[in-house]
């Protein structure tokens, strides 16, 4: 028996400085007064029910000491008693303390009605991980629980991670055979069936317990016949195939079999042949075959290596952009992003040179690293993480494209609205419309996620644009200063030559090289005009506005309303359902009406979605289409600043040629002038060059015919 929270169950805050009245059993104190005790650490406490035999008393006791050596994650640890809860045990039987799991039980999970379609791919597996954990612990230990079901599966938060612990391993797990039917009253839908036939069993029967939950935490509900007790489905389900995996009756009563999980669900392709082969070796009628041969070396059953080889598949998600599907792929040991990117190339006829990959930073897979670039280590499932696929051709898409496909069931009562059915039966349909719309909404969140993942990836290019654009202008300053200064001592040459003019020293060569030199600068300046800073400016601000839009906000508030419409419908019907009349029925009009609403809605957000993210688009390839003009320009100005500076330097080597020849002595001088009447064939002084003449202007009068 339980105590918690201030009703016949205590679930207690406990520690050094707790302090319990000295009361009976019926003034336990609630917890939700903080006068009446002050706690560190939280635990739970079960307390031995009162009609137990004094044989089923002493296994009491034995079960405390064999919880108290159990020590296992996924397994509820026990606790130390504290001694001011001892005076509450009854008939001298010892209390039971464990560690108290906050967050609820799987039962609650499951009842929530967005998950009448079965729980997230991450939850499913991380339950696989979790439970098959503590059942092979268990076993290992020599512990059948023998009652596995939603209620005994509890959750916890462990380092920011929910963990699934197994609960209850009580006392009925000792009880004679013969009693095991009145034990398990109630909770006979998960049990083995060679269970409530008061046959033998193993330790295959939580085998079978743990795949009829797999099974519901998949689908929403259990496989065989869920509308029916154990005692009812037994003799229909007896003779099932080896393989079949589900039982529904069809409103005509025939019973039909599967192998296959049924849609809906929220599992992605990559795992539902793995996953149906798992719940085919754990829901085998004959015990003797349930789980499959054990392994000789690893002394596991067949079951425990299927399990353990989906949790160690690495499996990318890739939501491609352009069709709004998810594509998943399981990844080779080593493989390639090159080999991945064929892969996704055959599936979306998007060729590898046009693909572009993002994470949901909006960083783009690096084609040097491995494809496991894709998966996050200890992160499952396709609603968990997701690399978002671009069409680089495409700078509009067209979307928005029609919504998930409607359930069989779902697609009935909208096309049919006005139809009246039974309340058990529009449950069921009502869970599954309830699905599609929470579908619906999450459709367009992962899509708004790879909307903002191309926003962050712009944002990137952006930075990019910048830096290069920054570079750009410094390297533009410092070739202006350059051109400046060399125009301006071109300028102040060529006013000094004119200044020499008047003395009569003129040379046709130098003033022409020193006029070239100043349109070659003036032509160099031009680079400087051609870099269109404004267009970059420009674009800084359209991205700017881009992230100002309303639609850079997520804009699904209708579609959470209508959802929450959905699930307010679904719970009033399970309430009416609670006391079922064979006769009631109703319509689904409310529910279409929400349906209808809900497909109108994603439609419209769509349309904005894809709007928005075109003009991302066009602004990123704007930017890409900048980059080739910014190195042409860098490497124009490069060349520019290059040649200035070549210019500089024969400008000035020229000049201290000059000053050499100005200082020569008159031998010097008539040795170079006979040396050039000698190459040129003439000792005219016409035809001596412009530092000669320049020299004998120091010596000599104006030459008026120079």
């Amino acid at each position: 028996m339980w105590y918690p929270l201030g009703s016949l169950h205590l679930r207690a805050k406990v520690g050094p400085s707790a302090l319990f009245p000295k009361c009976g059993l019926p003034e336990i104190p609630s917890l939700r007064d903080p006068s009446c005790m002050i706690y560190p650490e939280k635990i739970a406490v079960k307390m031995c029910r009162l009609e137990l035999t004094a044989r089923n008393k002493d296994r009491w006791s034995r079960e405390i000491q064999i919880m108290k050596k159990l020590s296992n994650l996924n397994v509820v640890t026990a606790r130390d008693v504290p001694e001011e809860m001892k005076h509450i045990a009854l008939n001298d039987l010892p209390l039971l303390a464990m560690e108290y799991c906050s967050k609820g039980d799987l039962r609650k999970m499951l009842s929530k009605p967005e998950n009448c379609c079965g729980l997230k791919e991450s939850e499913v597996l991380s339950l696989l991980n979790d439970v098959g954990s503590g059942i092979q612990y268990l076993h290992e230990n020599k512990i059948i629980h023998r009652d596995l079901k939603p209620e005994n599966i509890v959750l916890q938060e462990v380092n920011g991670k929910l963990v699934h612990k197994i609960i209850d391993l009580g006392y009925a797990k000792d009880l004679d055979q013969g009693s095991l039917c009145t034990s398990f009253v109630g909770t006979l839908q998960y049990l083995a069936p060679e269970l409530f036939e008061n046959k033998p069993y193993t330790v295959t029967v939580d085998y079978w317990s743990f795949g009829t939950m797999i099974f519901e935490c998949s689908c929403g509900f259990r496989p065989f016949l869920h509308n029916l007790q154990p005692v009812q489905w037994a003799s229909k389900v007896r003779n099932k195939g080896p393989k079949d995996i589900m039982a529904v009756e069809e409103l005509n009563g025939e019973v039909r079999f599967s192998t296959h999980l049924p849609y809906p669900n929220n599992l992605s392709r990559t795992l539902l042949e793995p996953m149906e082969m798992l719940l085919q070796l754990m829901l085998k009628w004959d015990p003797v075959q349930r789980g499959g041969k054990t392994n000789a070396d690893s002394k596991k059953p067949l079951c425990f290596e299927v399990l353990e080889q989906i949790l160690c598949m690495r499996v990318v998600h890739i939501l491609n952009m352009t069709t709004a599907q998810v594509h998943s792929f399981q990844l080779a040991p080593d493989e390639s992003l090159h080999s991945l990117q064929r892969r996704i190339e055959t599936e979306t006829k998007i060729e590898l040179v046009n693909q572009e990959l993002l994470q949901e930073t909006g960083v783009s897979l690096d084609p040097r690293k491995p494809a496991a670039q894709c998966v996050l280590e200890g992160v499952r499932g396709w609603d968990s993480y997701i690399i978002y696929l671009f069409d680089k051709s495409l700078t509009k898409y067209s979307g928005p494209f029609s919504a998930r496909q409607l359930p069989d069931k779902v697609n009935t009562i909208v096309r049919e609205a006005k139809s009246q059915l039974p309340l058990v039966v529009l449950k069921k349909v009502w869970g599954e419309a309830v699905s599609y719309i929470c579908g619906l909404k999450d459709d367009y969140s992962r899509l708004f996620q790879g909307q903002r993942a191309a926003m962050l990836s712009l944002l990137r290019y952006n930075t990019n644009l910048t830096r290069c654009k920054n570079g750009m202008f410094a390297f533009s300053q410092q070739l202006k200063a350059k051109l400046d200064f060399f125009k301006s001592s071109i300028q102040y040459d060529l006013e000094k030559y004119s200044d020499q003019m008047h003395y009569g020293i003129s040379s046709e060569k130098m003033l022409k090289a020193w006029q070239e030199n100043e349109e070659k600068a003036a032509a160099y300046a031009q680079v400087l005009v051609g870099m269109d800073f404004l267009e970059i400016m420009s674009l800084h601000s359209e991205i700017v506005e881009l992230q100002r839009s309303p639609y850079a906000r997520r804009q699904g508030d209708i579609m959470e309303q209508l959802e929450d419409k959905a699930i307010e419908l679904y719970k009033q019907l399970k309430m009416k359902c609670r006391t079922p009349d064979p006769g009631v029925s109703s319509d689904s009009s409310e529910m279409v009406k929400a349906i209808i609403q809900t497909v109108q809605n994603q439609d419209k957000v769509l349309r904005d979605l894809y709007t928005h993210l075109s003009k991302i688009l066009l602004s990123k390839q704007k930017i890409i289409d900048l980059f080739p003009r910014i190195e042409k320009t860098l490497e124009n100005i490069k060349d520019a600043d290059n040649t200035v500076m070549q210019m500089q330097i024969k400008r000035q080597r020229e000049f201290w040629h000059l000053l050499k020849i100005a200082c020569v002595s008159d031998d010097e001088v008539l040795s170079i002038e006979l040396q050039l009447a000698s190459y040129t064939g003439t000792a005219s002084i016409e035809n001596a060059s412009w530092p000669l003449k320049l020299h004998y202007a120091k010596i000599a009068p104006p030459f008026p015919h120079w």
